[in-house]
């Protein structure tokens, strides 16, 4: 064949990206039911799926998810030309409460409140900008290169997932693994919702440390507003120095607003080492307080309000906030000669909002818990047996460390956009009863009156049953087909929700949902910080693929990126990935120019001494790629496979192949060509996982009736 023209031109990725993505995703490949591939690529009896962790529908894609969609992608490639029958099922995620902290920022440019809205309005101005959302971020999803089967695109709130998620509530319900109780909670007094533990930043602070005489003793803290109500003190029951005060002791004080009576607890939670010993509990603002409270039957009062205010239990200083009380608070003790001394340089871990990093209030209130200690056991079972690889595998300990301390999960929301909970409360006695089918009309307990539960469900409560529930639980075609899917690839910092799908899919199905778990690290940026919109170092995936393509940006994601570490992402990296594109293209076309009018030979037998050896070396080095693939060394294959065509078949074997073409000897030029047609079919082959545009580009101007993409992996 003549060369084409295009050959003549440097590889332009804008010219060809577009027009291959949509040549792919026409030829109906990307999904599993396309069954017979033109160049007889005979699929395997078993079958491959891999679920893309849901993306939240409420922006743009950032430089993690570009991470995402090009191991995802290499692993899906990969495993198609290996034969198997791939699934990769994309979808995204509503994102409950992350959806709505962004859209109350387009609400705040407006002038507008969420808390000025009706319900039904907010929920439909989020859902129509979600689905505004939706269309661009799977646009970005197309440009990355994924090899997705959109035909099975799934969302957190389609009606079939919904309904899995209610069945599962329902479950939880039935088998006394689900309660609805009053109990101390993560609250976030601006956005007004209570928080998961993953929904929490901790955040080191340097604050003035209090310590503050209580009768006859001296006891210390960091939040003096909270102790309005203190009226138990608390020490180790083997602590020495307060042997002479007995269990339920009662103590005269003299205390912030008067005098109060103080009962003397002892309990073993008591570090005898930190502080005095000694310490007074507010059992609704702080979980370890809670915790006393509950073994000894304390009572417990309200101190702050759901807005950070003080409620008249403080008296003078009701209604106002905390942050403005505290100094207020301290005069008033010093004052009363209360105030023993002050440590201004107390460092310690502060509870803050992830998104706006107000101070995380504990509140205790009804809300929807599930029962964690029962499901973790036996996920911990499993992996402790082994039956689940982590790669890298520091990240099982850190698994199975969380799951070992795990506390009852609150699933409940207080905002609107997100899954409702199917459930009635009891006004009179504030029982929740699941109503799936909403035919409760009064509570079983005490007779009253029922109302509808307007909280929704915790994101990471329907995100957790995303392995089954995609593919269709429990009679699905895909679910008996593909579950449990083979690996489970995702950013390390959310192992929790891997955990959570492990937990709920062995608790619904009775089994793993996936049996391969690969984490990467986080994506920084080129000085090693992490990307943040206030330090001005977000980078944008697509900015990159437009300025070098989506071969570049891909090539520079995995090479050298080690599966758990964090990856500093610069646009010389990716810059040069856009030249190892362009040298590709040179080299496909030397060969192609110099082999004209010859015809690869499967069969070729004539190979010189020299040519015999170099297929050789190809051959181990396509056999050792191959194993780093199977064993998920992506960021090896790719650096391995970069040197061979760059620096051994362009730099050596091109350069020598000029000399053997200008020196005339038949049969070492029949040689020669032969190895340089297969060994640019193999590493075309080979280097489509990871540079798909590029490759395919070539393929296809090599004369290539099918799709590389369906092409035979190089070994098989």
């Amino acid at each position: 064949m003549s060369i084409p023209e295009k050959f003549l031109k440097p590889y332009d990725p804008k010219n060809a990206e577009g027009r291959i993505y949509k040549l792919w995703e026409e030829s109906g490949f990307f999904s599993t039911d396309s069954h017979s591939h033109p160049n007889d690529l005979k699929l395997k009896a078993e079958s491959f799926c891999i679920l893309m962790p849901p993306a939240n529908a409420n922006g743009n894609l950032h430089a993690g998810h570009g991470l995402v969609m090009t191991v995802e992608d290499i692993i899906t490639r990969y495993k198609r030309m290996r034969g198997f029958k791939t699934l990769w099922l994309p979808g995204l995620d509503h994102a409950g409460f992350e959806t709505q902290v962004v859209y109350e920022k387009v609400l705040e440019k407006e002038g507008r409140s969420r808390f000025e809205i009706p319900r039904d309005q907010l929920y439909k101005e989020i859902l129509d900008f979600t689905l505004k959302n939706s269309a661009n971020i799977k646009s970005q999803v197309r440009k990355m290169g994924a090899s997705c089967d959109w035909s099975r695109e799934k969302f957190t709130l389609d009606p079939d997932i919904v309904k899995i998620v209610y069945q599962t509530f329902k479950k939880l319900w039935g088998d006394g693994l689900l309660y609805r109780g009053k109990r101390i909670i993560s609250w976030c007094p601006k956005h007004q919702t209570s928080f998961a533990d993953i929904e929490i930043k901790d955040e080191e602070r340097i604050e003035p440390y209090y310590y503050i005489k209580y009768g006859p003793f001296t006891i210390s803290t960091s939040r003096p507003e909270t102790k309005f109500g203190d009226k138990y003190v608390v020490m180790h029951p083997d602590d020495k120095r307060y042997a002479e005060y007995k269990d339920g002791q009662k103590i005269p004080v003299e205390w912030i607003n008067g005098e109060i009576t103080a009962t003397v607890v002892k309990d073993k939670a008591i570090d005898m080492e930190f502080g005095t010993g000694v310490m007074t509990i507010t059992p609704w603002h702080d979980a370890t307080d809670f915790e006393i409270a509950e073994r000894h039957g304390l009572d417990r009062e309200q101190i702050i309000d759901e807005q950070g205010k003080l409620l008249p239990i403080a008296g003078e200083f009701a209604g106002m906030h905390i942050k403005k009380a505290r100094p207020l608070i301290v005069e008033k003790l010093k004052a009363k000669g209360l105030l023993v001394k002050v440590d201004e340089n107390y460092k310690h871990i502060v509870h803050t909002c992830y998104k706006c990093g107000t101070t995380i209030e504990p509140q205790i209130q009804s809300q929807w818990f599930v029962k964690m200690k029962p499901l973790a056991a036996k996920a911990l079972e499993k992996i402790n047996a082994g039956e689940v690889v982590y790669i890298p595998e520091h990240y099982k300990k850190i698994t199975v460390h969380w799951l070992e301390n795990l506390i009852d999960w609150n699933i409940s929301r207080q905002i609107v956009w997100g899954i409702p909970i199917p459930a009635k409360i009891c006004d009179k006695c504030d029982t929740g009863f699941v109503d799936l089918e909403n035919k409760i009309t009064k509570c079983d307990k005490c007779g009253g009156a029922v109302r509808k539960d307007i909280d929704t469900f915790d994101t990471w409560f329907s995100s957790g049953q995303w392995p089954f529930a995609t593919l269709g639980f429990p009679d699905g075609k895909d679910f008996k087909e593909f579950y449990p899917t083979d690996v489970l690839e995702t950013a390390g910092d959310i192992f929790h929700w891997v955990a959570r799908m492990i937990m709920l899919s062995l608790y619904v199905t009775g089994k793993l949902p996936f049996t391969t778990v690969y984490m990467h690290g986080v994506v920084l940026d080129a000085k090693g910080q992490k990307m943040s919109k206030s330090k001005g170092n977000v980078i944008n995936p697509l900015d990159l693929t437009e300025k070098f393509g989506t071969d570049a940006f891909r090539m520079g994601m995995v090479v050298g990126n080690t599966p758990g570490t964090s990856l500093a992402l610069s646009e010389d990296k990716i810059r040069a990935y856009k030249n190892f594109a362009n040298k590709l293209w040179n080299i496909a076309r030397f060969v192609l120019e110099s082999t004209e009018g010859v015809r690869l030979d499967e069969k070729f037998e004539k190979y010189t001494e020299e040519d015999s050896a170099l297929r050789k070396a190809r051959h181990e080095l396509l056999t050792d790629v191959t194993n780093d693939m199977d064993s998920y060394r992506f960021y090896l294959a790719a650096e391995k496979l970069y040197h061979y065509a760059w620096h051994e078949f362009a730099d050596k074997i091109i350069e020598d192949s000029k000399k053997i073409f200008s020196e005339g000897d038949a049969s070492k030029i029949a040689s020669r060509k032969q190895f340089l047609l297969h060994t640019l079919n193999k590493i075309l082959r080979a280097l489509h996982p990871f540079a798909p545009f590029v490759t395919e580009e070539i393929w296809q101007l090599s004369g290539h009736k099918n799709l590389l993409m369906i092409e035979k992996w190089p070994i098989e």
